[in-house]
């Protein structure tokens, strides 16, 4: 299958190149060329983009539901519609995210997500349900168990714990290596242990829900820490005498910072600190979206507790925020009109720079040849009007 895509501005990761054309062959890119030079070759089909944008599909590193869904559910039907809105934003690939819960609902969860995995992989990128084609599960992102009380935010206390290194192997077992992502804090007995263990296993590590002082921080970030969940929240807070888990990621370029740019979880004046501190290649955009995401406001339900979505806003009974309605294509946007973000960068905090995060930035993240064609055509309000994947029209 040959397409060529034209007539579009093409963001890399680095420029936009204007009046370009791209050449996908067997679902991979395999040129970029100006629309001066000729064409040569026979296309299967060819798309005109009409001068749109043209950017790598997003990548959602951090999300739990949309559409009256959840990943807790455990079922095909749950990740299955989380999958087609996702194809709606521009989103081509994600990780399921599990909440703190009991034990065996977490094993079923990632059993769950392992199993639609595998049958993912084996249908290929048409793999279709009712229909309809969908993003691709790149992976499971675990958040908590292991939390601080402390710095617990929306995850159930009454299944929080310190971490346990044979847990964690039983879950990574029954993932069929599918975990990408384990999320705790760094501060807890065991936590070192676990940080070293699971680094060993290739799977990114992330401070999160975490009241940990500068210093356990780093010893945290030293044995293994990459990354920063959602930066700011869930977090001790910053001090001048006491930075704390949010000075240490924010000094420390080893670690990626996720940011939920919904202006609801952080001030503009938030989000450009981190920005300037990090640079545009250490910012991860997330949505951390729940069940709500995608429908309208109303009560849901996250980690089993009631989840009161107002103006946008997700919140427990008590004014916790839960989650958010945020989608990557809004983010994008917001990063650009709320933060003053150069397109190309908030772009690049969506696609090569999650790619990166875990691992996966030798076939996807961004416009280069020999990626997968992994893409998505957008206008100047970052509508999403098409959306390709693995060289496949699926929107």
């Amino acid at each position: 299958m040959a397409i060529l895509i034209k007539n579009v501005r093409v963001i890399t990761p680095y420029e936009i190149l204007e009046n370009h054309n791209v050449i996908v062959k067997d679902g991979k890119i395999t040129d970029i060329i100006n629309d001066h030079q000729s064409d040569t070759g026979f296309f299967d089909e060819v798309i005109d983009a009409g001068g749109h944008y043209l950017s790598p599909g997003f990548i959602d590193i951090h999300n739990h539901g949309n559409f009256g869904h959840d990943m807790m559910e455990a079922t095909f039907e749950a990740l299955e519609t989380m999958a087609r809105f996702h194809i709606s934003r521009g989103v081509t690939g994600f990780l399921a995210t599990t909440m703190t819960a009991p034990y065996e609902d977490t094993k079923m969860a990632v059993k769950n997500a392992a199993d639609y995995i595998l049958e993912q992989d084996r249908a290929g990128f048409t793999f279709h349900f009712q229909g309809s084609c969908k993003a691709q599960l790149l992976g499971i992102y675990l958040e908590g168990p292991y939390f601080s009380m402390a710095r617990k935010g929306a995850q159930p206390p009454e299944h929080i714990k310190n971490p346990d290194i044979r847990e964690l192997e039983d879950l990574i077992k029954i993932s069929r290596d599918t975990i990408r992502v384990v999320a705790l804090a760094p501060e807890l007995p065991g936590a070192l242990e676990a940080i070293l263990n699971l680094r060993s296993r290739g799977i990114t590590v992330s401070a999160a829900h975490t009241d940990a002082t500068v210093d356990q921080a780093k010893k945290g970030i030293d044995r293994g820490i990459t990354q920063a969940t959602h930066i700011f929240n869930g977090m001790r807070g910053f001090s001048h005498r006491e930075p704390g888990i949010v000075g240490a990621a924010l000094i420390d370029e080893r670690v990626y910072c996720e940011m939920i740019c919904d202006g609801i979880h952080l001030h503009p004046a938030a989000m450009q600190m981190v920005v300037r501190m990090k640079g545009r290649d250490k910012v991860i955009l997330v949505s951390d979206s729940m069940m709500a995401c995608g429908l309208s406001d109303g009560e849901y339900t996250l980690g089993g507790q009631k989840v009161i979505v107002r103006n946008r806003a997700a919140r427990l009974s008590d004014g916790t925020l839960a989650g958010s309605t945020l989608t990557l294509d809004r983010a994008i946007y917001n990063m650009v009109h709320m933060v003053g973000v150069p397109l190309p960068d908030a772009v690049r905090m969506a696609t090569l720079n999650p790619a990166r995060a875990i691992g996966l930035a030798d076939t996807k993240g961004s416009i280069e040849i020999g990626k997968d064609a992994d893409l998505v055509i957008f206008d100047d309000n970052i509508t999403v009007k098409r959306v390709i994947i693995g060289g496949t029209k699926v929107y």
